[in-house]
C-alpha cells in the first residue's frame, strides 16, 4: 500500500528544495494505520493532493518493522519506500536531550525515540501527525492529534 510518489524513489539524503511548512512528519501510529488500512490514517494518501509532503524519520522505519506481521512485510516496505525519511543530525539530538532533562527535573520521564522525532519536527518545521499527542508535549510542535485504530 504505497503513499503515492509523485516522480521519484524515496530520498534518504538532503532534505528536498521544498518549502519546510508542507511537511508533515508521520509518527508510527499513523503508518501502522495507513499500513492497515484504518480510515483516519488514509487521509495520508491525500497529503500529496494538498501540497503537502508526508516524511518520516528511521526511528519510525524501526518502530514499523519492528511490529510487521508476516503478512505486511511486503505493504510495509512499500510505505517506508514510498516517503522521504528526514535525517536526524547533532541539533536534532541536542534538542532531544535538553527536552529530556529539562521535563525530567519536573518529574516527566520522556522517551529518547520521541524526544528524537519531536526535535527533527521541529528543526524541519514541520507538522508531527500521531495518535499519541501525548507523547510530545515539547513547545514549538505543531501536533496534529490522528486517532489511532480508526
Amino acid at each position: 500500500m504505497p503513499i503515492p510518489v509523485s516522480g521519484s524513489a524515496p530520498n534518504e539524503g538532503p532534505i528536498p528544495s521544498a518549502r519546510a511548512e508542507l511537511f508533515v512528519l508521520l509518527d508510527s501510529t499513523v503508518l501502522i494505520d495507513y499500513l492497515r488500512g484504518r480510515p483516519a490514517a488514509l487521509a495520508v494518501r491525500r497529503l500529496r493532493q494538498t501540497g503537502d509532503m508526508p516524511c518520516t524519520t528511521a526511528i519510525n522505519v524501526e518502530e514499523v518493522v519492528r511490529g510487521l506481521r508476516p503478512e505486511e512485510e511486503g505493504a510495509g516496505r512499500a510505505l517506508v519506500n514510498g516517503l522521504q525519511v528526514i535525517p536526524i543530525g547533532r541539533l536534532e539530538g541536542w534538542q532531544a536531550g535538553s527536552w529530556r532533562r529539562e521535563f525530567a527535573a519536573r518529574g516527566v520521564t520522556l522517551s529518547q525515540a520521541d524526544c528524537l522525532i519531536a526535535a527533527t519536527a521541529r528543526s524541519l518545521g514541520a507538522k508531527l501527525a500521531t495518535g499519541n499527542p501525548d507523547d510530545f508535549p515539547m513547545g514549538g510542535l505543531i501536533v496534529e492529534h490522528w486517532p489511532v485504530g480508526r
